[in-house]
Formats: structure tokens, sequence, C-alpha cells
């Protein structure tokens, strides 16, 4: 990201809130036209989907694993670490990081105890009750509740990566009992972030909500008689967006190339061989109760009367008629599975998430070999996978705090957890009555399992038309969901909830309210936590000087101080581009 493409310092300098008034009124002047000017002019917007430039390289083998990340990093690199690391950087957390070294501290994060589950935060709140059965907003209360108050934020940031590779949206999951389907589906990524690509892939595919949203569930073989083809919704889409890809990659991520153009991975008759194998799946309803979910839960099964018996042939195995369904569903998963290209595409997407929207072919080579060997002769080892994205150097150097071309923009729902995880966001009634923040007008313009298709909120290889991005050559994956509006929208939103919170959750500003007599210790404080310390010196004295203009001779004064000061790091480019 270029960062004189989001400069904020010229409005800020301008425009300097009188000292009596409350936060409010400096959003329309400082912000809100200013940042709408700026990410707009970055190439902002939610239209077509630009391709990348193809690239390729002679399919290089694995560069060397860099030497180990330092030990004891500094603050700002503690909270660089955990910032990609999870969703919020805390006090405690910076020390233990510190103390115990980016590999310690995720050990530990991966030792964790599991948490409580969605559908088990469901129950607990009365969701099982009938007169809920047709509603949805209790999808929105349980992830929130799992994103800002569940222990296990690196899981859960992992799921939550999961869920935007692998999507399966609330708003096209329509059955009664939806919100528990959902919370089933969450809690199958939570479960298996840290574990292998394999079983995650068929925990996937037997997801009741999934064979709900990609036509799985009730997929029935082929009939002459009337014409009927099997779905293949679910055939093409395990491919193109849960494993393989569209093209050939080398191990680095990069296209392979025959005459100078980029080579298909699988054509419409693997789509239509591939889905007789997804036929004759269902809810498993043995054993079931009038009025209980459960049966979202659990894998759906196959009866095998509506299964397809013809030969399938895809990816160069075959399966022969008459196969048994589960083994016919074996030799598909594990022949997807074990593609050549699924290291690669999905180690690349998980630093896309995680890390930067455009990491270095090396990069994704080392990530990808780590894919296919943990070191124990163990393929798709995620739990291996996320430390390999996270300690691998060009994610620690520093570099990346200064190159143009490193980084990401932080998508919105990140921006939203991070506000509320750093400043210990509790619900009233522990209802965590969030609702769906998708309007881009009025609110976030993205919410948590609520993508608009299964192409995700945004496409990884999206690329800004007529930008500076695009003559670069540059992907920007959230700049698809940025624009005039959303901008807008989310500055004004952020502003209020920093001042009022939302619904019955609110914050705590206590540790800020310490330091509000010191300007300049309240800004460096927020820069530490919430850009890990890159706020331009520019901005920072832009920032100190305008909070520090507010008066704080009255409570009501000195909470607006400090809510100012969230709010104008939270606009600030440095904050919205994380490094």
């Amino acid at each position: 990201m270029v960062d004189d493409e989001l400069s904020l310092a010229e409005p800020l300098t301008d425009q300097r809130p009188n000292p009596d008034t409350a936060i409010r009124p400096l959003i329309p002047l400082f912000a809100t036209s200013a940042l709408t000017a700026a990410l707009a002019a970055c190439g902002g917007g939610g239209g077509a989907t630009a391709t990348p430039p193809i690239q390729s390289t002679p399919s290089p083998g694995p560069q060397p694993t860099p030497a180990p990340p330092p030990t004891s990093p500094t603050p700002q690199q503690a909270s660089r670490f955990l910032l990609q690391s999870q969703f919020s950087a805390s006090d405690a957390e910076l020390t233990a990081v510190q103390s115990a070294g980016y590999a310690g501290w995720l050990d530990q994060q991966f030792n964790a105890a599991p948490s409580t589950t969605g559908w088990d935060w469901l129950l607990s709140k009365g969701y099982g009750d009938t007169s809920f059965t047709n509603n949805s907003f209790p999808t929105d209360y349980m992830i929130w509740n799992q994103l800002i108050a569940s222990p296990g934020a690196v899981r859960k940031r992992v799921a939550l990566a999961l869920s935007e590779i692998m999507v399966a949206s609330a708003n096209g999951v329509n059955l009664p009992w939806r919100f528990f389907a959902m919370a089933a589906y969450w809690d199958t990524l939570v479960a298996n972030a840290f574990g292998n690509y394999r079983a995650l892939l068929e925990a996937i595919t037997l997801n009741a909500a999934m064979g709900v949203y990609l036509n799985t569930r009730g997929n029935q073989k082929e009939d002459a008689a009337t014409g009927r083809q099997p779905d293949e919704n679910y055939a093409r889409e395990v491919l193109q967006l849960f494993s393989i890809g569209l093209y050939e990659l080398n191990q680095d991520g990069t296209n392979k190339l025959v005459n100078g153009q980029p080579v298909e991975t699988y054509d419409q008759s693997t789509v239509s061989n591939l889905a007789r194998v997804f036929t004759g799946y269902n809810f498993d309803t043995i054993g079931s109760v009038a009025n209980d979910p459960q049966y979202l839960r659990k894998p759906m099964v196959v009866t095998a009367s509506m299964h397809s018996n013809l030969a399938a042939t895809f990816l160069g195995v075959t399966v022969a008629s008459n196969t048994a369904p589960a083994v016919a569903l074996k030799t598909a998963l594990d022949t997807i599975a074990n593609h050549p290209n699924v290291a690669p595409f999905i180690s690349k997407q998980l630093i896309q998430r995680l890390v930067t929207s455009n990491p270095s072919p090396a990069y994704v080579g080392r990530v990808a070999a780590v894919f296919n060997n943990n070191g124990a002769s163990a393929r798709g080892d995620l739990k291996a996978v996320v430390r390999a994205v996270l300690l691998d150097d060009e994610a620690r150097s520093a570099t990346g705090l200064t190159a143009p071309t490193w980084g990401k923009l932080r998508e919105p729902i990140l921006r939203f957890v991070q506000w509320a995880r750093t400043f210990k966001a509790t619900s009233g009634a522990d209802t965590w009555r969030i609702s769906d923040l998708s309007s881009d007008a009025t609110r976030l313009g993205q919410s948590p399992l609520r993508s608009a298709s299964v192409f995700n909120f945004f496409r990884p290889g999206y690329v800004p038309p007529n930008t500076a991005l695009a003559t670069a050559a540059l992907v920007a994956p959230e700049f698809q969901i940025t624009n005039e509006s959303s901008v807008a929208g989310y500055v004004n939103f952020m502003q209020n909830t920093v001042r009022n919170g939302f619904a019955d959750v609110s914050a705590n500003y206590a540790a800020e309210l310490a330091l509000v007599a010191d300007a300049a210790a309240l800004v460096e404080r927020l820069n530490l936590l919430l850009t890990a310390g890159q706020l331009s010196a520019a901005n920072v004295e832009t920032i100190r000087s305008a909070v520090a203009s507010i008066a704080v001779t009255t409570t009501a004064g000195q909470l607006n101080r400090v809510q100012a000061a969230i709010w104008l790091v939270m606009a600030a480019p440095q904050y919205l581009v994380q490094k």
C-alpha cells in the first residue's frame, strides 16, 4: 500500500476541534470527506473483479527456512505480531509475548483448552425455544460473542479466515433453526482451525449448513426419464474456492504457463463427473426429536438409492460404477486434498488474511512446503501452516513496515472486533445483541457469516481498477468492499460506537482515562495497542494536538478526550492499512 494515497495529515491539521465540543463534531470536519476521497482514490468500489497479471516461475523449490525471529520482541514488535495472530493486543498479552517469544506464545495458544461453542452458547441463552425457529438474528449474536468475548482468539481468528475461504453464508441458509445450522458450521471451522486440512474438507462437505448453501443436501442422481442431472454447485465451488483454484500453480503460488498461458485445473466434464459423488446426501434425522435442531449438528448421511452409480472421472482418477457412496466420497476428497495446487492455494490465502495481501512467491513457497510436510511427514497440518505464516521472516521483518507493496487493508470486521477486545467491551446482560452490520452506508459494510455470495466479501485476487495498485500489479482484496459510501459509513458508525457502544455492548476506557491529563501518553498508548506503533510522527502530533485541545475539567470532557483519541487513531491511514 502506498502511504501517501491514504494521507490524513492535512485534513487533521486544518480541522482542529473546538476545545469545548464533544467528539461528534470532529467527524464531518476531518475524516468523512477526507478519508472518503483518499480511499476512493486508492481504488475502492465493489464492482467487477479484475484479474491480476499472470505470474510464473520455473517451479522453484521452497527456500531455506530463515533464522528464528528474536525471542524478546519490543512492545511494538509484540503488538504487531498479536494483531496478525488474533484480533487485538492487551497489556497482559504484550507482556506474555515478550516473555515467551513468538513461538512460545503461539504454542500456548495452540494448547489452550477449548472454549464454549457457538452452538452451546445459543442453547445457554434460550434460543432452543421453538419461538425462535424461524429467526435469523441469533446467528449474529452468536458470532459476535464468539469473536469478541470468547477465549482462544488465535483459533477464532484462523476460523474467521477459513470462513472467508470455505464460505457458507447465513444469507443463503434458509431453513428452520438456521442459526443453529450456522453455529454448527462455525464450530466446525473452530474445531478444525488447528487440525488437518483433509479432515476439515470432509467436515465442511458433510456440514448441514454447507449442504443447504451449495445444494448438496437433497442432491439426487441422474434420471434419464426426466432429464435430471446431479446439481453441480458444490462440485464446482469445492474445486474453485475451497481447494485448488482455476489454474495450475507452482508451489510458490504463481501460475504455471504453457506457451505463455495459464493451464486450467479442471473443465466442465470434471465438474459433471465429480457432482455424481455428492448425490444422495441429506440431514441425519435418525433418532431426532420433534422441534430439536440437533440433526443440524451432525454430518449429512447418504441414501444409497439417491446416489449416482455411474462411473466418475475427475482429476486423473476414476470412481468405478456402482462404487459404494462412502468409498466414492473418500476417493474424491483424498484426490482433491492431495492435489499439488492445494498447498500454495490455501497457504497464500491464509497469508493474505493474516499478514499481507501480496506475499512474495518465496514466502508462499515456504508456507506451502510446510503444508506439504509439517516436518513429521504429515500433509495439511493447519497448525503448522499457521505457525509458518506467522513466524516467517517476511511476516516478522521490519522491512514490511516501510515497503510500499507490503501490508493489507484491515477489513471492517477486524476493526470493530479489535475495538471491542482492546477496550474490554462487555454485554450488560451477556446477550451480545449486535445485529447484522452489513450496511455500508450506516454500519460496517461487512458482517461475519453474512457474505453476499460463496465468493466471500472480496476475492483474493481483486485489483482496484484505475489505481496505482493496479499499475503496480498489486492485489488488494479488502478494497472490493471499499467505496465512498462504506468509508463514510465506517467512520460515522465507529464514531457513534466508540462514544455510545452498540445495543447492550459497551467499552471500558478506565486505562485510557488514567492517562487523560497527558495527551501525548494517551496517544502513545493507543498507537501501541491499535497500530503497533505505526502511526507516522506527523499524525501522532496532529492527533495529540487535536485531543489536547479538548478540555478535561469535567468528567464528560475527560471521556470526550479519550473517545476522540480512539476514534482519530482508528480513522488514520496507518491504522486502516495494517503493516
